[in-house]
């Protein structure tokens, strides 16, 4: 006992004991380590280093401060001037707030990547934007067609216009359309963070896009890629299908007008035609991501197509909706008139 006391407290296993002790912590760091890594993912973003994507990078950001503007003034035209308190212009102001939102949430990141490359984003981040660009983008899909219904009453059924959209009707329609979208996109969140995601941390976009993210999980996604089929045709093919059923009755009524003067048919069908033009923009874009199946997905297309439903359209939108409107026009011109009174 006496001599295994001795070779117990001799060096050698004195240094054993020591690198177990020492082993033990390094291991515990790495497993740290890799918890840490887990929870983290790149966006590779959209432009490279260069001079051509620098520029690109500038005229991008040129488009989010036009649509900023653009949406922005809208907004307070409608809650300055009494002649837009109305229900087309109440949605149009709830489109212009979703605009605004989009580009926040996606173009200060995307400048922040091009600046610091590999800046990474933990998963609560990426599921906070994912959230969010989905509710957007849900409730774009339910306020284009609540617009086109709208117009739809006004035109084919003016006398029952009152009634059909009176003010606690527009609150409804509204509280369907934020909660419907917000549901859609927790839905969503909850599912694709669910996945396992099995070596690398590097998602092929500029900002957190389902499709992207998928493509990182190591099990099989195939069930979930159902159910985002389904929320596509709720979403997408679903509000498309009544949007063009009710662009062709205001067409056909439009055409069936009696008048010697083609002045209210002109305005009408250029009014159509413009909205018909940001809807197939945008619910094409959202078509071709969001219901092609995995397999035909490209970094390269996602992107681009990606660009069109945020930050192409959000452009777009002021303009063709609003402020070609003379009543628009009107209360702009108004504006700068008490501004020079001012002055």
């Amino acid at each position: 006992m006496t001599n295994f006391s001795k070779e117990m407290k001799s060096p050698f296993f004195l240094n054993g004991s020591q690198n177990e002790t020492q082993t033990q912590p390094s291991k515990q760091g790495m497993e740290t380590q890799n918890a840490t890594s887990l929870m983290e993912f790149v966006l590779l973003g959209l432009l490279k280093h260069t001079k051509v994507h620098t520029v690109f990078l500038a005229m991008i950001l040129l488009a989010f401060i036009t649509a900023l503007t653009g949406n922005a003034l809208l907004l307070f035209l409608i809650q300055v001037d009494s002649r837009l308190h109305t229900p087309m212009y109440f949605f149009l102001s709830q489109l212009a707030f979703t605009d605004i939102a989009q580009g926040f949430v996606i173009i200060p990141k995307m400048s922040a990547d091009f600046l610091i490359p590999g800046n990474p984003i933990s998963v609560t981040e990426c599921g906070v934007q994912i959230f969010l660009m989905m509710t957007m983008g849900g409730a774009d899909c339910l306020l284009l067609t609540v617009m086109s219904y709208d117009r739809y009453i006004a035109i084919c059924k003016p006398l029952q216009y009152p009634i059909l959209m009176s003010r606690n009707i527009c609150f409804l329609l509204t509280a369907v359309v934020w909660i419907g979208g917000s549901v859609n996109a927790l839905i969503h969140v909850a599912f694709t963070l669910a996945f396992p995601h099995c070596g690398s941390k590097e998602i092929d976009h500029f900002f957190c896009e389902i499709p992207a993210l998928l493509k990182l999980s190591c099990s099989d996604t195939s069930r979930y890629e159902t159910t985002v089929l389904v929320s596509g045709i709720v979403l997408l093919l679903i509000p498309s299908s009544i949007i063009i059923a009710s662009y062709t009755h205001i067409l056909s009524a439009v055409l069936r007008m009696r008048t010697k003067s083609t002045r209210g048919q002109q305005k009408a069908l250029a009014t159509c035609s413009s909205h018909l033009t940001v809807v197939g923009l945008f619910y094409g874009a959202g078509i071709f991501m969001y219901m092609r199946p995995s397999a035909y997905h490209s970094p390269e297309q996602d992107k681009i197509v990606s660009l069109f439903y945020t930050i192409v359209t959000p452009v777009l939108n002021p303009f063709i909706y609003s402020l070609r409107n003379k009543d628009v026009l009107g209360a702009l011109r108004n504006l700068v008139g008490k501004c020079r009174v001012l002055q």
